[in-house]
């Protein structure tokens, strides 16, 4: 989860999962919100004057952040806008933000066309691998990733099923599987599984009740060859059967266990929201330095794009970090 999330105590509920959404309850029940859209009258006073806006249902995920930076910020526990669009590059931004709010925290004061912006999700990252929006509030906001490949398309982690991205998916050639990096970010899974007819893969470490239907649960600390160039790696850490995927040895889809930090400009890993051990997560985080990767695409967390050698140096320097946390 993103830096500053709200939350409760460890042991108040039966597991990280069910902590994030009693966090989201309380936050819900305490603005006393019942809605489908944001709304107007519950504006934060700190939005920039314009169209766009959030309202007091925001829980802070930082999912509008990645997505349009230009747009909104941080303040406090929640995101407003602070510049409002101004170019078409931006508005559409702006606007796939509002559709993957998990919330439907942001609104606009007049109605827009979003038909541009709806049609671009999922959206190209890079090569065939798509970001998809659409984020979850089961899942805290957690960012889910489709990889185009001609053996059948890959879902990591699930957004929401939502029509228009399945109808977009289905344009894009389907979801031939779906592999899940751990417990908190399964969203929708069983939805697109059922519409799909994908067969799903998950650490048996992190089955519960909600995925005992898995087809395929691997356990152990091995690396499972998925099919050609898809890597399952074991990470134990932020949970017990949490893992990341990588794919032909260039995109690392790595859960909640790796991300970017845009101000100190490193890779790091999330200290206090470690549900099952930072011991695990740092020997985890070793065995990352046996392979090689270009990008670090997060569920929660910034991503990032860098040199392979660079990239090796920086989980370098993360794990020192790491350890010299652990004491």
């Amino acid at each position: 989860m993103a830096p500053g999330s709200p939350l409760l105590a460890p042991g108040s509920c039966e597991s990280p999962s069910e902590r994030l959404r009693a966090t989201i309850g309380i936050k819900r029940r305490l603005s006393q919100l019942a809605h489908d859209m944001a709304q107007l009258a519950l504006r934060l006073p700190n939005n920039a004057a314009g169209d766009f806006f959030v309202d007091s249902s925001c829980i802070d995920c930082d999912a509008c952040r990645q997505i349009a930076p230009t747009v909104f910020r941080d303040e406090g526990d929640q995101s407003v806008v602070f510049h409002q669009p101004e170019s078409d590059e931006e508005r559409l931004a702006t606007q796939k933000a509002l559709i993957s709010c998990p919330t439907a925290s942001i609104g606009t004061v007049t109605k827009e066309d979003m038909r541009a912006a709806v049609a671009s999700l999922p959206d190209l990252i890079d090569e065939n691998v798509y970001r998809c929006g659409y984020t979850s509030e089961s899942s805290f906001g957690a960012f889910s990733y489709l990889i185009r490949r001609d053996g059948g398309n890959v879902l990591v982690d699930s957004p929401r099923f939502a029509n228009p991205l399945v109808k977009n998916i289905e344009r894009l050639g389907g979801i031939g599987r779906i592999v899940l990096t751990h417990q908190d970010d399964v969203a929708d899974h069983e939805k697109f599984h059922r519409h799909f007819g994908a067969d799903r893969v998950l650490h048996r470490d992190d089955v519960r009740s909600r995925t005992a239907g898995v087809e395929l649960q691997p356990a152990g600390r091995e690396p499972l060859s998925l099919d050609a160039g898809l890597l399952m790696i074991p990470t134990p850490g932020h949970t017990k059967g949490h893992a990341v995927f990588l794919d032909r040895n260039r995109f690392l889809f790595t859960g909640d266990h790796l991300a970017w930090d845009v101000e100190d400009q490193r890779l790091y890993a999330f200290r206090n929201a470690c549900w099952y051990s930072w011991a695990e997560q740092i020997e985890s985080m070793k065995r990352l330095l046996d392979y090689e990767f270009e990008w670090v695409l997060p569920g929660h967390g910034r991503p990032v794009h860098l040199p392979a050698a660079r990239m090796h140096a920086e989980l370098e320097r993360c794990v020192a970090w790491m350890s010299a946390t652990s004491g």
